[in-house]
């Protein structure tokens, strides 16, 4: 007897999609960028907050770099929410192999 193929369901074409959606995501950095007010100036400055060690840490950010640093941590919340999504199919996908397995044993008894 030939197994049959396997037919993506649902989890796994959204977790195929979220996948390819990683791939073409460009440069990220963890961490929040928040601004400050600087004694004698009319510009704020800028920080990026993070998390090392179980640690928050704070780097000054030079305001020529703040435009590119904005869009590495938008990046990496787009990453975050499709590692959320990639995680969220991946465990429905075994909950649904859980079960198949449970059905067929049924089927079989």
């Amino acid at each position: 007897m030939k197994p049959t193929p396997k037919v993506p369901n649902r989890h796994t074409k959204a977790r195929e999609a979220a996948l390819r959606q990683m791939a073409h995501l460009g440069p990220f950095i963890e961490g929040s960028l928040s601004s400050f007010k600087r004694p004698g100036c009319t510009q704020p400055g800028w920080h990026l907050t993070f998390k090392q060690q179980g640690r928050t840490h704070t780097l000054y950010v030079p305001m020529d770099l703040v435009a590119q640093v904005k869009t590495w941590t938008r990046t990496y919340r787009q990453l975050k929410k499709l590692i959320r999504q990639v995680t969220g199919h991946s465990r429905a996908l075994i909950h649904s192999h859980r079960a198949n397995q449970r059905a067929a044993s049924h089927a079989k008894a």
